[in-house]
């Protein structure tokens, strides 16, 4: 069956980077569009960045310029390159496949990030 496990997350002062990955098995990776989601406490689930099957990527405004996301097809894994990071970035960071209806269907656990001031 389907498989994302995200890595990665941890506590870092702002400013700082993380670098998130998302393993994928049990699908054919290259096919699929992929995208990370972030959830703070008391907030809804936010749509972080997002990358293509053909590698084309989109950010939310509030990442843009300080995040990457990037994926390896031949490791079937996404990741999410964080830089500059700011207290409001802290969150629990989800990966998920975007199936071919166009739809995120699939999660992973989560991993969280946390960015102190």
């Amino acid at each position: 069956q389907v498989q994302l496990v995200e890595s990665g997350g941890g506590l870092v002062q702002a400013g700082g980077s993380l670098r998130l990955s998302c393993a994928a098995s049990g699908i054919m990776f290259n096919i699929y569009g992929m995208g990370w989601y972030r959830q703070a406490p008391g907030k809804q689930r936010e749509l972080v960045a997002t990358i293509a099957s053909g590698g084309s990527t989109d950010y939310a405004d509030s990442v843009k310029g300080r995040f990457t996301i990037s994926r390896d097809n031949a490791k079937n894994t996404v990741y999410l390159q964080m830089n500059s990071l700011k207290p409001e970035d802290t969150a629990v960071y989800y990966c998920a496949m975007r199936n071919l209806g166009g739809e995120y269907s699939r999660w992973g656990q989560g991993t969280q990030v946390t960015v102190s001031s």
